[in-house]
């Protein structure tokens, strides 16, 4: 039976946002006897629902609300009102992602350590490394049933990828495969095999992929422990005189403002909502926003450094069938300064259908060289660039003066390049185009980055209170009863997908939460 919770009852968890980490988290506590409510800014999706178009489906999954722009980055010049494609669903933009299940590396963990002071970055250290997080990332793995770890088969290799290995191994590189993915190579937890569909940013009709709108968020809700409200969308976090965070405002389904006793709050509505919920619920105590007597909350945004290569050959590819990831090469993921930059960076294989290719590969352009490489479409191969870029304190969410329907206003999102992400794309770039060369591309064009999931930072995790919002647990430094359980609390970036290390964080959290609220000590 589906949980049902009353607005009163200040013994539950609430959870803002049903991704990566607060679907989980929301799952992981119900597991443990944790009531907990979840709130859902979107609707309910399930494989029966999902469109296997890309231009339909983009308007029924992604996060179309308000949001500005500023700063450097090419994203504000071209897709000024969507500086991120992710989801507006339960399940959140695990429905959306490609799979890519990667751990960090050791290194990673301690990038002011490992790189040294970065001129113009905020670099620091992760208050956990790699031996804590292992245990973690074990369970995350086996929840996830990522391919190529534990007993589970690598996924076979589509055209896109055989040009791409092909061209990585001409090169010299070694670390090339169908890549580690929470898509299923064989039936696994009551989930099918993988298709092939190639629709897998469109949410996988097959349930082949893992995503927590159709694993986690009905495994708690079965425990009677759970609770989810969808389209009920966050307005402020309460809190009391003692500045103890007592429950939430949200605007329900209905429009009418509705307000959520609890005893905790986790927040887990990705690097833009989550800080943007934090500022918006300032009030006499906390006059910069909860959370933020550290000045941090909005800050040292990362997007990961990326970019794609599309290349052209005189034969058929048809990249878009098969997963759309459809594999890696990591030998460039590497800390290596003498290429000119600290960090390094993967290399995935991306197919975009022909309506997306249109918007993305060179946003406003017209003329031959745009028109042919569309009539290339079945010929063309593609790769994108997914690395470390540099927490800047000025890269971030503040509040804009646009409005969202509610009256509230919406987060500006303002982004400058590193030289260090610049260097490290155009060494990307480069070696995207000779792997491509080398296996004999008519032509290959690198394309400039469109708006990236990997939305990382603006409530990131420190040792210290002074350096940033939450600590190891990603409990707040200030106030003990709020925490963000999302990729916002990232320190770093690292040059990793980071799906797989919000999940493993999640459960962490969720274990750690138990384990207090059991003590009574928060």
């Amino acid at each position: 039976m589906v949980a049902k919770f009353d607005l009163t009852d200040d013994s539950v968890v609430v959870v803002i946002g049903t991704g990566a980490g607060g679907g989980v988290l929301a799952n992981e506590l119900a597991q443990k006897g944790v009531k907990v409510v979840a709130l859902e800014a979107g609707g309910r999706y399930l494989p029966e629902d999902y469109i296997n178009d890309e231009w339909d489906s983009f308007a029924q999954l992604a996060w179309l609300d308000a949001r500005t722009t500023s700063g450097d980055w090419r994203v504000a010049k071209d897709f000024a009102g969507l500086p991120a494609w992710i989801v507006k669903a339960v399940g959140g933009t695990t429905t959306h992602w490609a799979g890519a299940s990667i751990r960090f590396q050791d290194h990673e963990w301690k990038a002011l350590t490992s790189y040294g002071a970065v001129e113009g970055a905020n670099l620091l250290d992760w208050p956990i490394d790699a031996a804590e997080m292992a245990p973690w990332y074990d369970k995350a793995e086996t929840k996830l049933g990522v391919t190529r770890t534990g007993d589970r088969a690598g996924l076979p290799g589509n055209n896109n990828y055989k040009v791409f290995e092909k061209g990585a191994l001409a090169l010299g590189y070694k670390e090339v495969h169908t890549g580690r993915m929470a898509i299923n190579s064989a039936d696994y937890d009551g989930r099918l095999a993988c298709q092939q569909t190639g629709f897998c940013f469109q949410g996988c009709k097959w349930g082949a992929k893992w995503s927590a709108a159709y694993t986690d968020i009905p495994a708690g809700e079965a425990t009677g422990n759970l609770e989810v409200r969808e389209r009920a969308h966050v307005a402020r976090i309460l809190h009391n005189e003692a500045g103890k965070v007592t429950g939430v405002e949200y605007f329900d389904k209905d429009g009418n403002l509705q307000m959520q006793k609890a005893r905790i709050v986790a927040v887990a509505g990705n690097s833009f909502e989550s800080p943007r919920l934090l500022l918006n619920s300032a009030s006499s105590m906390f006059p910069d926003g909860l959370a933020n007597s550290s000045g941090m909350v909005g800050r040292n945004y990362m997007r990961h450094t990326t970019g794609s290569v599309y290349a052209v050959f005189d034969k058929p590819v048809r990249m878009w069938r098969g997963t759309t990831m459809a594999g890696i090469m990591q030998d460039e993921a590497r800390h290596d300064p003498s290429r000119g930059f600290v960090g390094g960076y993967e290399l995935e294989t991306l197919a975009l259908g022909l309506p997306f290719m249109a918007a993305f590969l060179n946003p406003g352009a017209w003329g031959r060289s745009f028109t042919s490489a569309l009539d290339s479409y079945e010929n063309m191969a593609g790769l994108w660039i997914v690395g470390e870029d540099m927490p800047q304190q000025k890269n971030g969410v503040t509040l804009s003066d646009t409005k969202d329907q509610f009256g509230l206003p919406v987060a500006n999102v303002h982004f400058d390049d590193h030289p260090n992400d610049i260097a490290m794309r155009n060494h990307a770039y480069a070696r995207g185009v000779a792997m491509y060369e080398a296996v004999g591309a008519t032509r290959a064009f690198p394309t400039p980055p469109y708006p990236s999931t990997h939305n990382l930072g603006t409530n990131r995790m420190s040792e210290k209170p002074a350096d940033g919002v939450v600590n190891k647990w990603g409990q707040s430094h200030d106030i003990a009863n709020l925490f963000v359980s999302d990729g916002s609390q990232f320190t770093t970036g690292a040059a990793e997908n980071p799906t797989l290390t919000i999940v493993a964080l999640a459960i962490r959290q969720a274990d750690h939460i138990a384990r207090e609220m059991s003590a009574g000590s928060i």
